[in-house]
């Protein structure tokens, strides 16, 4: 008993010190001696106290070893995993197939809607907070009918991969017919969300469907799918700004869509990256296997197209000085992600991926800023013509 007691108040100290800040290695080592030391007690007929003293003690630390574990695909989604685990069991695998515990896909398809509807917005005036939520929610479901398209499309391919054979569809959570069923109705939804806007959008919007239907097929005949995609989830570059001014400005829109397909070459060629081998096992083709170890070079070169573009979007929209300085910073976030990737490593690959979210963020806040910057420089002007 007073061994036991030793170790229980030995086990509570450990504990507070992993509240300042834990040392992982020391845990891993401290609570395999003690698991040791409870067996060996428990097989000379010791009190079972010991045994689940270690036991307890290990199932607390575990917990960080999981979240270490979590961190090596850089801290992938933890809330919106938690959220889907906490819904029923039967609801769960449909939640999974739209991805809704991975939201990095959503972002991505809706930053470039933000970005329109900003540069949309009246000089001086924030952006249409309607049409912001209205597009996340659009935004949210059609990302989920592209992830459930393309697990239809590639059922037989994502048993092959590691990373993908837990996928509702290709594990046998979810049938063909239960996909199709489900499929129709995230559709149905997207499509009363688009008959909120204006008839120009409405007509616009319908005809990104293709591109949405067709794109899982793209990495079965070219090493460019990621070009298909970026034309597929930057639509809303052109949607955003027709729904808040009622038909597009070529001059901004196009430019500011051009960008954002560059940007998608940017970051899902580095996604790519994480499933090269398994994509040459099973014949799938992508911009990852094309460049290989030019990858950088290439990289680089979508970079320059894509600041080229919001340069000539940003004129074009007359655009002020903090959405240049942000440009900048935006310069330096994609010379920096691209400079220091490391191709050969799956999890700094996922890393940089993800971080094109703040980017996409970034870039909103500098729209936003020069906007409303637009009114101070407005309004300096009109008091200087006054002094004359």
């Amino acid at each position: 008993m007073l061994l036991a007691k030793l170790t229980h108040e030995l086990t509570l100290h450990v504990l507070r010190r992993t509240h300042y800040g834990p040392c992982y290695p020391c845990f891993d080592s401290l609570s395999s001696c003690i698991l040791h030391k409870a067996r060996r007690r428990t097989k000379c007929g010791a009190h079972s106290q010991t045994t689940l003293l270690g036991r307890g003690f290990y199932s607390t630390i575990q917990p960080s070893f999981r979240q270490r574990e979590a961190h090596h695909y850089g801290r992938r989604s933890f809330s919106a995993a938690r959220i889907v685990n906490s819904v029923p069991a039967p609801v769960q695998p449909y939640l999974r197939l739209m991805r809704l515990d991975k939201p990095i896909g959503t972002w991505l398809l809706y930053l470039p809607c933000t970005w329109s509807i900003a540069l949309a917005a009246d000089p001086g005036c924030l952006p249409d907070l309607g049409m912001l939520t209205l597009f996340g929610t659009g935004a949210l479901l059609m990302r989920g009918a592209g992830c459930t398209i393309n697990d239809m499309w590639d059922k037989d391919f994502d048993k092959k991969v590691s990373r993908t054979a837990t996928r509702p569809i290709a594990s046998g959570d979810i049938s063909q017919m239960q996909a199709l069923i489900f499929l129709g109705g995230q559709l149905s939804l997207a499509l009363g969300i688009l008959l909120c806007l204006n008839y120009y959008s409405i007509a616009l919007g319908a005809a990104s469907l293709s591109l949405v239907v067709t794109y899982p097929l793209m990495k079965r005949i070219t090493y460019w799918p990621q070009l298909v995609l970026g034309l597929t989830f930057n639509w809303g570059a052109l949607l955003g700004w027709s729904a808040v001014k009622g038909s597009c400005d070529w001059s901004v829109c196009l430019p500011l869509y051009f960008s954002g397909v560059m940007w998608t070459l940017i970051y899902d060629t580095i996604y790519a990256h994480q499933d090269r081998k398994d994509d040459l096992k099973i014949g799938v083709k992508s911009t990852a296997l094309r460049f290989q170890e030019q990858t950088k070079p290439w990289l680089s070169g979508f970079m320059v197209a894509m600041m080229s573009g919001l340069v000539i979007a940003g004129v074009n929209a007359e655009q002020t000085l903090p959405y240049y300085a942000v440009l900048s910073t935006v310069a330096i976030h994609l010379t920096h992600q691209i400079y220091t990737l490391d191709i050969n490593k799956a999890e700094d690959c996922w890393k940089k991926f993800v971080s094109n979210r703040n980017l996409g963020l970034l870039l909103f806040l500098g729209i936003v800023a020069g906007n409303l910057w637009k009114e101070r420089r407005e309004t300096l002007l009109q008091n200087e013509d006054e002094s004359r």
